[in-house]
């Protein structure tokens, strides 16, 4: 019988993979809590919640019955002209925990639509109101999604290189690290005119860009100077969402808040694809007229999926759980002693960490990149010890499921204290 891997490389098209030379991908047959089970018997650790959108561990019971239930009541409907319980119940536990001058939910698909969605109630709010804006500023290597509006707003890199000329054109400015805060309030004040319809930013932490972070403090400030020409501000929270940086929403830590913000991925405790974007009521309010032009004219078929929307109610009881926020507190604290075990290794640079995100850099001498060759050698060697970490280039990262158990975290520490001293080894026969 022909092999699974083998069935799926003759039909299958995989994400961010070279099929000319990636290896058969694994087969994974069962997931619990932060574990994988693959067809050959091998377990791994998900280290990394299955880029981001597992918060509550695999096939957790209480968001699985959560969803048999809906299923057998309804699946789903149009959400033009009718409503749903599960959607009017989400947005209503949504609104009061995002910041406070959040007003109305408009549901889509996954993170790169809600962000798509914020770009258009944004150019639109400028075109009903009679004043149309083109101009949008962003952070360099950003990343927002890989459809056509956030992909413009993301970094021109080599993934967006075949797409530029048909994104529209997009300011930029440095993210605002430690120690570049004056050259990059100094960009932002060159750009800043009656023409900037909107900052987009990734509040704190840039993920895909190798998990950059910053500083509430000085992220204030730019929306501040943003607002003193009358822009929008918009918070992509769809990595740093629902805990991930140690409080419910990254722009908890902000005095500023965001006018619209993008939610996705741990939405649903990672269960299925649902997208959120929320604005303020004057957002909303610049769409309330007479004339059906000022229709915000966008929706997906599975807008507000009910499966979904149970889904995320489910995750969402167990996120806002004493228990949850223990566990956040734990992987920080644990987070916090490897970091500082791990400073002083040659072969790591800026070690750094938000919440429950750990990052550091590995340096063998290459330029920092996606296209690092470490990034082969550290995924294949942890892969191998049954630890599932996606490298960001030479940026690895732990960004585990809340339900991670401090013997699993351990794992995880162990194989990458290994590796680093595999990569030690293998930099002082090279520099010999």
């Amino acid at each position: 019988m022909t092999s699974l891997p083998s069935r799926d490389k003759a039909v299958i098209w995989h994400p961010f993979t070279q099929m000319q030379t990636a290896p058969l991908p694994i087969p994974i047959v069962r997931g619990e809590g932060a574990m994988l089970y693959a067809e050959d018997g091998r377990t791994y650790i998900d280290a990394i919640s299955s880029w981001w959108v597992n918060l509550h561990g695999h096939a957790h019971p209480y968001i699985a019955e959560k969803v048999s239930e809906q299923l057998r009541t309804l699946e789903h409907v149009i959400f033009a002209d009718f409503t749903h319980r599960p959607a009017v119940e989400l947005a209503e536990r949504l609104l009061p925990i995002l910041p406070s001058n959040q007003a109305k939910v408009f549901y889509s698909d996954n993170g790169s639509t809600a962000v798509e969605v914020a770009l258009k109630m944004a150019f639109q709010y400028w075109h009903n109101t009679g004043q149309p804006r083109t101009k949008v500023i962003a952070l360099e290597d950003a990343y927002h999604g890989d459809t056509f509006g956030a992909m413009a707003v993301g970094g021109r890199n080599a993934f967006t290189a075949p797409f530029v000329p048909f994104l529209f054109d997009v300011e930029y400015i440095p993210a605002p690290v430690a120690g570049r805060e004056d050259e990059v309030l100094a960009k932002l004040d060159a750009l800043l005119d009656e023409n900037v319809a909107a900052l987009i930013v990734e509040p704190l932490v840039q993920g895909s860009g190798g998990m950059v972070m910053y500083e509430p403090a000085i992220l204030d400030e730019l929306f501040r100077r943003v607002r003193t020409v009358g822009a929008l501000v918009i918070a992509d929270e769809v990595m740093t969402g629902f805990g991930r940086t140690g409080r419910l929403f990254a722009s908890h830590y902000l005095t500023e808040k965001p006018d619209l913000m993008a939610l996705s991925k741990g939405l649903t405790g990672g269960t299925m694809a649902l997208g959120v974007t929320t604005c303020t009521g004057a957002i909303y309010e610049a769409f309330l007229s007479e004339s059906k032009f000022k229709t915000l004219f966008h929706g997906h078929s599975f807008t507000a999926n009910p499966l979904a929307c149970t889904a995320a109610l489910a995750s969402l009881d167990l996120t806002l759980s004493p228990e949850t926020a223990a566990s956040m507190e734990r992987i920080a604290a644990r987070h916090a002693a490897f970091a500082a075990q791990i400073a002083g290794n040659p072969v790591v640079r800026n070690v750094r960490q938000r919440g429950t995100i750990l990052a550091f850099d590995i340096h063998t001498g290459e330029q920092t990149s996606y296209f690092n060759s470490i990034r082969d050698t550290a995924y294949s060697f942890l892969r191998e010890r049954g630890v599932l970490m996606r490298p960001l280039g030479n940026v690895l990262y732990i960004l585990p499921p809340y339900c991670i158990t401090d013997e699993q975290l351990n794992e995880v520490y162990e194989r990458v204290i290994e590796l680093l001293e595999m990569l030690e080894k293998s930099l002082v026969v090279k520099n010999e």
